[in-house]
Protein backbone atom coordinates (compact mmCIF):
# COMPACT_ATOMS: atom_id res chain seq x y z
CA UNK A 1 0.00 0.00 0.00
CA UNK A 2 1.11 3.24 -0.99
CA UNK A 3 0.63 6.61 1.02
CA UNK A 4 0.92 10.33 -0.35
CA UNK A 5 0.55 12.93 1.25
CA UNK A 6 -0.89 16.19 -0.55
CA UNK A 7 -2.45 20.08 -0.36
CA UNK A 8 -5.26 19.95 -2.50
CA UNK A 9 -7.35 23.28 -3.47
CA UNK A 10 -10.97 22.14 -2.95
CA UNK A 11 -11.91 24.92 -5.24
CA UNK A 12 -10.70 23.58 -8.09
CA UNK A 13 -8.62 20.48 -7.74
CA UNK A 14 -4.92 22.12 -7.97
CA UNK A 15 -2.65 19.44 -5.86
CA UNK A 16 0.54 21.09 -4.57
CA UNK A 17 3.15 19.19 -2.38
CA UNK A 18 3.16 21.51 0.47
CA UNK A 19 0.35 23.89 1.26
CA UNK A 20 0.01 27.41 0.41
CA UNK A 21 -1.83 30.55 1.40
CA UNK A 22 -3.41 31.11 -1.87
CA UNK A 23 -4.05 28.64 -4.80
CA UNK A 24 -2.01 29.46 -7.72
CA UNK A 25 -4.71 27.97 -10.25
CA UNK A 26 -8.20 29.54 -9.27
CA UNK A 27 -6.66 32.15 -6.72
CA UNK A 28 -8.74 31.10 -3.51
CA UNK A 29 -7.56 31.76 -0.39
CA UNK A 30 -6.75 28.86 2.54
CA UNK A 31 -8.51 26.45 0.18
CA UNK A 32 -5.69 24.17 -0.07
CA UNK A 33 -6.52 21.09 2.29
CA UNK A 34 -4.05 18.35 3.49
CA UNK A 35 -5.17 14.70 2.07
CA UNK A 36 -3.58 11.00 2.75
CA UNK A 37 -3.95 8.84 -0.43
CA UNK A 38 -3.75 5.36 0.45
CA UNK A 39 -4.21 3.58 -2.63
CA UNK A 40 -3.98 -0.36 -3.21
CA UNK A 41 -1.81 -1.82 -6.31
CA UNK A 42 -4.66 -4.22 -6.20
CA UNK A 43 -7.47 -1.84 -6.77
CA UNK A 44 -11.30 -2.54 -6.19
CA UNK A 45 -12.77 -1.02 -9.26
CA UNK A 46 -15.80 -3.04 -9.67
CA UNK A 47 -16.37 -5.93 -11.99
CA UNK A 48 -16.08 -3.65 -15.09
CA UNK A 49 -12.55 -3.39 -14.83
CA UNK A 50 -12.38 -7.03 -15.32
CA UNK A 51 -13.49 -6.87 -18.77
CA UNK A 52 -10.61 -6.75 -20.91
CA UNK A 53 -10.98 -4.19 -23.90
CA UNK A 54 -9.03 -4.92 -27.39
CA UNK A 55 -8.74 -2.55 -29.94
CA UNK A 56 -10.56 -2.52 -32.83
CA UNK A 57 -11.21 -0.40 -36.16
CA UNK A 58 -13.10 2.38 -36.31
CA UNK A 59 -15.00 1.63 -39.26
CA UNK A 60 -16.04 -2.20 -37.79
CA UNK A 61 -17.84 -0.66 -34.63
CA UNK A 62 -21.06 -1.45 -34.86
CA UNK A 63 -23.90 1.50 -33.99
CA UNK A 64 -26.97 -0.04 -32.72
CA UNK A 65 -30.88 0.99 -33.48
CA UNK A 66 -31.69 1.28 -29.42
CA UNK A 67 -28.24 3.19 -28.50
CA UNK A 68 -30.55 5.87 -26.69
CA UNK A 69 -33.22 5.15 -24.13
CA UNK A 70 -35.98 7.85 -24.47
CA UNK A 71 -37.27 8.82 -20.84
CA UNK A 72 -40.50 9.62 -22.43
CA UNK A 73 -39.97 13.44 -20.87
CA UNK A 74 -39.74 15.03 -23.69
CA UNK A 75 -38.32 18.36 -22.06
CA UNK A 76 -35.30 15.85 -20.76
CA UNK A 77 -34.57 14.15 -24.13
CA UNK A 78 -34.68 17.43 -25.83
CA UNK A 79 -31.83 19.24 -23.75
CA UNK A 80 -30.13 15.42 -24.05
CA UNK A 81 -29.98 15.42 -27.72
CA UNK A 82 -32.87 12.68 -28.02
CA UNK A 83 -32.54 10.74 -24.57
CA UNK A 84 -30.20 8.98 -22.77
CA UNK A 85 -27.00 7.13 -24.31
CA UNK A 86 -26.17 3.96 -23.10
CA UNK A 87 -22.92 3.95 -21.46
CA UNK A 88 -23.07 7.81 -20.58
CA UNK A 89 -22.77 9.54 -17.44
CA UNK A 90 -25.05 13.07 -17.01
CA UNK A 91 -24.49 14.98 -14.13
CA UNK A 92 -27.13 17.10 -12.69
CA UNK A 93 -26.72 20.26 -10.83
CA UNK A 94 -28.78 22.60 -8.76
CA UNK A 95 -29.37 24.24 -5.93
CA UNK A 96 -30.92 22.69 -2.84
CA UNK A 97 -34.61 22.15 -3.00
CA UNK A 98 -35.01 22.86 -6.75
CA UNK A 99 -36.10 19.35 -7.61
CA UNK A 100 -33.08 17.41 -8.46
CA UNK A 101 -34.15 13.98 -7.03
CA UNK A 102 -37.71 14.88 -7.55
CA UNK A 103 -37.14 14.84 -11.81
CA UNK A 104 -34.92 11.73 -11.17
CA UNK A 105 -37.88 9.70 -9.85
CA UNK A 106 -39.81 10.47 -12.48
CA UNK A 107 -37.55 9.60 -14.92
CA UNK A 108 -37.14 5.98 -12.97
CA UNK A 109 -40.37 5.57 -13.38
CA UNK A 110 -40.70 6.38 -17.03
CA UNK A 111 -37.92 4.24 -17.60
CA UNK A 112 -39.58 1.01 -15.81
CA UNK A 113 -42.37 1.08 -18.23
CA UNK A 114 -39.65 0.74 -20.62
CA UNK A 115 -38.92 -2.46 -18.80
CA UNK A 116 -35.34 -0.71 -17.71
CA UNK A 117 -33.75 -2.11 -14.24
CA UNK A 118 -32.60 0.88 -12.33
CA UNK A 119 -30.79 0.77 -9.01
CA UNK A 120 -31.30 4.14 -7.01
CA UNK A 121 -28.30 5.05 -4.49
CA UNK A 122 -29.88 7.57 -1.84
CA UNK A 123 -26.61 8.13 -0.04
CA UNK A 124 -28.45 11.01 1.42
CA UNK A 125 -32.26 10.09 2.76
CA UNK A 126 -33.13 6.74 3.89
CA UNK A 127 -35.15 4.16 2.05
CA UNK A 128 -38.69 5.36 3.66
CA UNK A 129 -37.98 9.21 2.89
CA UNK A 130 -37.32 8.22 -0.43
CA UNK A 131 -40.56 6.02 -1.48
CA UNK A 132 -42.31 8.64 0.82
CA UNK A 133 -41.62 10.95 -2.03
CA UNK A 134 -42.34 8.36 -4.70
CA UNK A 135 -46.01 7.96 -3.67
CA UNK A 136 -46.42 11.67 -3.71
CA UNK A 137 -44.94 11.24 -7.42
CA UNK A 138 -47.07 8.20 -8.19
CA UNK A 139 -43.53 7.08 -9.33
CA UNK A 140 -43.80 3.89 -6.97
CA UNK A 141 -42.34 1.05 -9.16
CA UNK A 142 -41.68 -2.95 -7.47
CA UNK A 143 -39.03 -3.18 -9.62
CA UNK A 144 -37.13 -0.09 -8.90
CA UNK A 145 -34.25 -1.18 -6.46
CA UNK A 146 -32.93 1.26 -4.02
CA UNK A 147 -30.02 1.30 -1.53
CA UNK A 148 -29.22 3.56 0.92
CA UNK A 149 -25.23 3.31 1.28
CA UNK A 150 -22.37 5.75 1.09
CA UNK A 151 -19.23 3.40 0.29
CA UNK A 152 -18.82 3.26 -3.33
CA UNK A 153 -17.14 -0.39 -2.44
CA UNK A 154 -20.24 -1.88 -1.01
CA UNK A 155 -22.03 -0.25 -3.81
CA UNK A 156 -20.63 -1.96 -6.24
CA UNK A 157 -21.03 -5.84 -4.53
CA UNK A 158 -24.85 -4.21 -5.01
CA UNK A 159 -24.34 -3.66 -8.71
CA UNK A 160 -22.85 -6.77 -8.93
CA UNK A 161 -26.34 -8.38 -7.67
CA UNK A 162 -28.60 -6.09 -9.22
CA UNK A 163 -27.17 -5.88 -12.75
CA UNK A 164 -29.03 -2.56 -13.69
CA UNK A 165 -30.22 -0.87 -16.91
CA UNK A 166 -29.66 2.55 -14.96
CA UNK A 167 -27.85 3.69 -11.89
CA UNK A 168 -29.03 7.11 -10.08
CA UNK A 169 -26.44 8.29 -7.36
CA UNK A 170 -27.94 11.23 -5.29
CA UNK A 171 -25.60 12.45 -4.73
CA UNK A 172 -22.12 12.17 -5.46
CA UNK A 173 -20.17 14.31 -3.15
CA UNK A 174 -21.69 11.79 -0.02
CA UNK A 175 -20.18 8.81 -1.48
CA UNK A 176 -16.56 7.61 -0.90
CA UNK A 177 -13.87 4.77 -0.77
CA UNK A 178 -11.93 3.25 1.49
CA UNK A 179 -8.86 3.34 -0.74
CA UNK A 180 -8.41 7.13 0.07
CA UNK A 181 -8.70 8.42 3.55
CA UNK A 182 -9.56 11.93 2.74
CA UNK A 183 -13.09 12.36 4.25
CA UNK A 184 -16.16 12.46 1.34
CA UNK A 185 -17.04 15.33 -0.63
CA UNK A 186 -13.61 16.27 -0.60
CA UNK A 187 -11.84 16.56 -4.18
CA UNK A 188 -10.20 13.06 -3.70
CA UNK A 189 -12.82 11.48 -2.95
CA UNK A 190 -15.34 13.25 -6.00
CA UNK A 191 -12.59 12.56 -8.28
CA UNK A 192 -12.51 9.05 -7.15
CA UNK A 193 -16.13 8.19 -7.08
CA UNK A 194 -16.97 9.56 -10.47
CA UNK A 195 -14.28 8.48 -12.00
CA UNK A 196 -15.25 4.88 -11.06
CA UNK A 197 -18.69 5.30 -11.78
CA UNK A 198 -17.47 6.41 -15.18
CA UNK A 199 -15.31 3.43 -15.91
CA UNK A 200 -18.42 0.99 -15.31
CA UNK A 201 -20.31 3.14 -17.74
CA UNK A 202 -18.08 2.65 -20.51
CA UNK A 203 -17.18 -0.59 -19.74
CA UNK A 204 -20.49 -1.98 -18.95
CA UNK A 205 -23.00 0.11 -21.12
CA UNK A 206 -24.79 1.29 -17.91
CA UNK A 207 -26.53 4.63 -18.10
CA UNK A 208 -25.21 6.58 -14.80
CA UNK A 209 -27.18 9.94 -13.43
CA UNK A 210 -25.04 11.17 -11.06
CA UNK A 211 -26.50 14.39 -8.45
CA UNK A 212 -24.18 17.51 -7.72
CA UNK A 213 -24.35 20.07 -5.34
CA UNK A 214 -23.98 23.69 -6.38
CA UNK A 215 -22.01 26.53 -4.87
CA UNK A 216 -23.13 29.80 -3.59
CA UNK A 217 -21.94 31.33 -6.96
CA UNK A 218 -23.90 28.79 -8.53
CA UNK A 219 -20.98 26.24 -10.36
CA UNK A 220 -21.20 22.50 -9.30
CA UNK A 221 -19.72 22.22 -5.98
CA UNK A 222 -16.16 20.62 -5.50
CA UNK A 223 -13.93 20.67 -8.49
CA UNK A 224 -14.16 21.01 -12.24
CA UNK A 225 -12.64 17.72 -12.61
CA UNK A 226 -16.66 16.24 -12.44
CA UNK A 227 -17.39 18.40 -15.39
CA UNK A 228 -14.47 16.69 -17.50
CA UNK A 229 -15.06 13.04 -16.26
CA UNK A 230 -18.65 13.16 -17.29
CA UNK A 231 -20.85 13.11 -20.65
CA UNK A 232 -23.20 15.84 -20.28
CA UNK A 233 -24.06 18.44 -17.71
CA UNK A 234 -27.18 19.84 -16.97
CA UNK A 235 -28.09 22.56 -14.79
CA UNK A 236 -31.38 22.57 -13.13
CA UNK A 237 -32.20 26.29 -12.21
CA UNK A 238 -35.34 28.40 -10.77
CA UNK A 239 -35.99 30.76 -8.52
CA UNK A 240 -37.42 29.17 -5.07
CA UNK A 241 -40.37 31.82 -4.73
CA UNK A 242 -41.22 30.53 -8.30
CA UNK A 243 -42.97 27.36 -9.98
CA UNK A 244 -41.35 27.03 -13.21
CA UNK A 245 -37.58 25.54 -13.58
CA UNK A 246 -35.43 25.43 -16.27
CA UNK A 247 -33.06 22.39 -17.14
CA UNK A 248 -29.75 23.48 -18.91
CA UNK A 249 -27.29 21.72 -20.84
CA UNK A 250 -23.63 23.15 -20.28
CA UNK A 251 -22.11 19.78 -21.52
CA UNK A 252 -23.14 17.08 -24.33
CA UNK A 253 -20.87 15.04 -26.09
CA UNK A 254 -24.12 13.78 -27.90
CA UNK A 255 -26.41 16.59 -28.41
CA UNK A 256 -26.57 20.52 -28.80
CA UNK A 257 -25.08 22.75 -25.07
CA UNK A 258 -27.65 25.48 -26.34
CA UNK A 259 -31.09 23.53 -25.69
CA UNK A 260 -33.61 24.27 -22.42
CA UNK A 261 -36.07 22.27 -20.89
CA UNK A 262 -39.14 24.39 -19.07
CA UNK A 263 -40.91 22.42 -16.10
CA UNK A 264 -43.34 23.70 -13.51
CA UNK A 265 -43.10 22.44 -9.80
CA UNK A 266 -46.65 21.22 -8.93
CA UNK A 267 -47.94 19.32 -6.11
CA UNK A 268 -47.94 15.99 -8.69
CA UNK A 269 -43.77 16.86 -9.34
CA UNK A 270 -42.64 18.09 -12.33
CA UNK A 271 -44.83 19.16 -15.28
CA UNK A 272 -43.82 19.64 -18.99
CA UNK A 273 -44.07 23.31 -19.97
CA UNK A 274 -45.37 22.31 -24.03
CA UNK A 275 -45.00 26.46 -24.62
CA UNK A 276 -42.14 27.76 -22.52
CA UNK A 277 -42.84 31.47 -24.52
CA UNK A 278 -46.62 31.52 -23.64
CA UNK A 279 -45.49 31.04 -19.85
CA UNK A 280 -42.67 33.79 -19.54
CA UNK A 281 -45.19 36.44 -21.58
CA UNK A 282 -48.56 35.29 -18.76
CA UNK A 283 -48.30 37.95 -16.37
CA UNK A 284 -47.10 40.58 -19.12
CA UNK A 285 -48.71 43.91 -18.29
CA UNK A 286 -49.58 45.46 -22.03
CA UNK A 287 -49.14 49.84 -22.57
CA UNK A 288 -46.91 49.87 -19.70
CA UNK A 289 -43.39 51.93 -20.61
CA UNK A 290 -40.20 50.21 -20.55
CA UNK A 291 -41.55 46.29 -21.76
CA UNK A 292 -40.16 44.71 -24.70
CA UNK A 293 -40.77 41.18 -26.06
CA UNK A 294 -37.97 39.80 -28.06
CA UNK A 295 -37.94 36.01 -30.04
CA UNK A 296 -34.74 34.92 -28.69
CA UNK A 297 -33.35 31.23 -29.51
CA UNK A 298 -32.53 28.53 -27.34
CA UNK A 299 -30.64 25.83 -29.53
CA UNK A 300 -33.34 25.16 -31.79
CA UNK A 301 -36.24 26.79 -30.06
CA UNK A 302 -37.55 30.13 -30.48
CA UNK A 303 -38.78 31.66 -27.28
CA UNK A 304 -40.38 34.85 -26.81
CA UNK A 305 -39.44 36.56 -23.49
CA UNK A 306 -40.38 39.95 -21.93
CA UNK A 307 -37.15 42.19 -21.13
CA UNK A 308 -38.40 45.29 -18.58
CA UNK A 309 -36.24 48.30 -18.01
CA UNK A 310 -37.05 51.05 -15.38
CA UNK A 311 -35.27 54.71 -16.31
CA UNK A 312 -35.39 57.16 -13.39
CA UNK A 313 -33.08 60.72 -12.00
CA UNK A 314 -30.72 59.29 -10.00
CA UNK A 315 -30.12 60.59 -6.13
CA UNK A 316 -26.44 60.00 -6.36
CA UNK A 317 -23.73 61.57 -8.44
CA UNK A 318 -22.93 58.07 -10.11
CA UNK A 319 -26.41 56.64 -12.05
CA UNK A 320 -26.50 53.10 -10.88
CA UNK A 321 -26.59 50.22 -13.30
CA UNK A 322 -27.96 46.85 -12.25
CA UNK A 323 -29.14 43.93 -14.59
CA UNK A 324 -30.99 40.09 -13.93
CA UNK A 325 -30.93 38.04 -16.90
CA UNK A 326 -28.55 40.00 -18.89
CA UNK A 327 -25.04 40.57 -19.35
CA UNK A 328 -24.33 43.67 -16.70
CA UNK A 329 -21.47 44.89 -19.49
CA UNK A 330 -23.94 44.67 -22.40
CA UNK A 331 -26.51 46.78 -21.35
CA UNK A 332 -23.90 49.46 -20.57
CA UNK A 333 -22.52 49.19 -24.13
CA UNK A 334 -25.76 49.21 -25.00
CA UNK A 335 -26.95 52.38 -23.01
CA UNK A 336 -23.65 54.41 -24.43
CA UNK A 337 -24.60 53.58 -27.85
CA UNK A 338 -28.15 55.18 -27.31
CA UNK A 339 -26.72 57.94 -26.00
CA UNK A 340 -24.26 58.70 -28.80
CA UNK A 341 -26.47 57.68 -31.83
CA UNK A 342 -29.58 58.70 -30.18
CA UNK A 343 -28.82 61.44 -28.37
CA UNK A 344 -30.47 59.94 -25.56
CA UNK A 345 -29.28 61.51 -22.17
CA UNK A 346 -28.99 58.77 -19.69
CA UNK A 347 -25.66 60.33 -17.57
CA UNK A 348 -28.15 61.38 -14.73
CA UNK A 349 -30.32 58.19 -14.98
CA UNK A 350 -30.90 54.91 -12.73
CA UNK A 351 -31.18 52.51 -15.48
CA UNK A 352 -32.59 48.63 -14.14
CA UNK A 353 -33.10 45.82 -16.69
CA UNK A 354 -34.84 43.04 -15.84
CA UNK A 355 -35.73 39.59 -17.77
CA UNK A 356 -38.78 38.59 -16.40
CA UNK A 357 -39.75 34.95 -15.46
CA UNK A 358 -35.69 34.11 -14.52
CA UNK A 359 -34.51 33.93 -17.79
CA UNK A 360 -30.90 34.27 -19.19
CA UNK A 361 -30.82 35.99 -22.16
CA UNK A 362 -27.08 35.82 -23.69
CA UNK A 363 -27.49 35.65 -27.85
CA UNK A 364 -26.85 39.09 -28.92
CA UNK A 365 -30.47 39.12 -30.85
CA UNK A 366 -31.85 40.76 -27.65
CA UNK A 367 -29.76 43.89 -28.15
CA UNK A 368 -32.27 46.13 -29.64
CA UNK A 369 -35.34 44.82 -27.18
CA UNK A 370 -33.57 45.81 -24.83
CA UNK A 371 -32.61 49.41 -26.51
CA UNK A 372 -36.42 49.77 -27.03
CA UNK A 373 -37.03 48.87 -23.22
CA UNK A 374 -34.87 51.44 -22.01
CA UNK A 375 -35.70 54.50 -24.20
CA UNK A 376 -39.48 53.25 -23.53
CA UNK A 377 -38.95 53.67 -19.95
CA UNK A 378 -37.13 57.13 -20.60
CA UNK A 379 -39.16 58.79 -22.47
CA UNK A 380 -42.41 57.23 -20.76
CA UNK A 381 -43.60 55.85 -24.17
CA UNK A 382 -45.00 52.12 -24.19
CA UNK A 383 -44.31 49.73 -27.04
CA UNK A 384 -47.34 48.32 -28.53
CA UNK A 385 -48.70 45.02 -26.82
CA UNK A 386 -48.47 43.31 -30.15
CA UNK A 387 -45.20 44.45 -30.63
CA UNK A 388 -42.02 42.07 -31.00
CA UNK A 389 -38.23 42.81 -31.33
CA UNK A 390 -34.86 41.64 -32.04
CA UNK A 391 -31.41 42.47 -33.57
CA UNK A 392 -27.87 43.10 -32.60
CA UNK A 393 -26.67 46.71 -32.02
CA UNK A 394 -23.26 47.13 -33.26
CA UNK A 395 -21.13 50.21 -31.57
CA UNK A 396 -21.85 52.34 -34.75
CA UNK A 397 -25.72 52.56 -33.85
CA UNK A 398 -26.02 49.72 -37.26
CA UNK A 399 -28.59 46.97 -36.64
CA UNK A 400 -26.98 43.69 -37.78
CA UNK A 401 -28.55 40.37 -39.04
CA UNK A 402 -29.27 37.71 -36.25
CA UNK A 403 -29.55 33.86 -37.27
CA UNK A 404 -32.74 31.87 -37.47
CA UNK A 405 -35.07 35.00 -38.13
CA UNK A 406 -37.19 33.04 -40.08
CA UNK A 407 -37.69 30.39 -36.84
CA UNK A 408 -38.91 33.46 -34.59
CA UNK A 409 -40.96 34.75 -37.25
CA UNK A 410 -42.96 31.66 -36.78
CA UNK A 411 -42.97 31.82 -33.13
CA UNK A 412 -44.19 35.14 -33.56
CA UNK A 413 -47.23 34.45 -35.52
CA UNK A 414 -48.36 31.53 -33.60
CA UNK A 415 -48.92 33.73 -30.99
CA UNK A 416 -50.44 36.28 -32.23
CA UNK A 417 -48.54 39.16 -32.42
CA UNK A 418 -49.11 41.67 -34.97
CA UNK A 419 -45.65 43.11 -35.75
CA UNK A 420 -41.83 42.58 -35.98
CA UNK A 421 -39.21 44.83 -35.63
CA UNK A 422 -36.38 43.55 -36.90
CA UNK A 423 -32.39 44.13 -38.91
CA UNK A 424 -33.24 45.19 -42.23
CA UNK A 425 -30.52 42.98 -43.42
CA UNK A 426 -33.02 40.00 -42.60
CA UNK A 427 -35.77 40.93 -44.68
CA UNK A 428 -33.72 39.48 -47.51
CA UNK A 429 -33.42 35.83 -45.90
CA UNK A 430 -37.07 35.98 -45.29
CA UNK A 431 -37.59 35.54 -49.79
CA UNK A 432 -41.23 36.03 -50.00
CA UNK A 433 -42.51 34.57 -46.70
CA UNK A 434 -42.60 38.75 -45.61
CA UNK A 435 -45.64 38.74 -48.38
CA UNK A 436 -47.44 35.53 -47.44
CA UNK A 437 -47.03 36.42 -43.49
CA UNK A 438 -49.80 38.17 -41.87
CA UNK A 439 -47.34 39.63 -39.61
CA UNK A 440 -46.36 43.40 -40.70
CA UNK A 441 -42.65 43.16 -40.52
CA UNK A 442 -40.48 46.35 -40.35
CA UNK A 443 -36.82 46.35 -41.11
CA UNK A 444 -34.54 48.79 -39.27
CA UNK A 445 -30.86 49.75 -39.80
CA UNK A 446 -29.65 52.10 -37.08
CA UNK A 447 -30.58 52.91 -33.41
CA UNK A 448 -31.81 56.27 -34.47
CA UNK A 449 -34.49 54.60 -36.50
CA UNK A 450 -35.58 52.21 -34.42
CA UNK A 451 -35.93 55.29 -31.45
CA UNK A 452 -37.80 57.65 -34.03
CA UNK A 453 -40.31 54.24 -34.88
CA UNK A 454 -41.05 54.07 -30.88
CA UNK A 455 -41.40 57.57 -30.73
CA UNK A 456 -44.22 57.56 -33.54
CA UNK A 457 -46.06 55.24 -32.08
CA UNK A 458 -49.82 56.23 -30.52
CA UNK A 459 -51.38 53.90 -27.63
Amino acid sequence: MKTKTEFICQECGYASAKWIGRCPECGSWNSLVEEINRKNNESTRGFALDVLSKPERLGDVRLENNLRIKTDISELDHVLGGGVVEGSVVLIGGAPGIGKSTLLLQVCAALRKKNKKILYISAEESAQQTKLRAERLDALENDLYIVCETNLDIIFEHIKKVKPDVIIADSIQVLYTQDISSASGSVSQVRECASRLTILAKKSGIAVFLVGHVTKEGSLAGPRVLEHLVDSVLYFEGETHTNFRILRAVKNRFGSTNEIGVFEMTAGGLKEVENPSVMFLTQRQENTSGSAVVATMEGSRPLLVEIQALVSPTNFGLPRRRTTGIDFNRVALLIAVLEKRAQCPLQTQDVFVNVAGGVKVVEPAADLAAVAAIFSSFREKPLLGSDVIFGEVGLGGEIRAVTQADLRIREVEKLGFKRVIMPASNLKTLGGRSKKSNLEIIGVSTVKEATDLILEIII
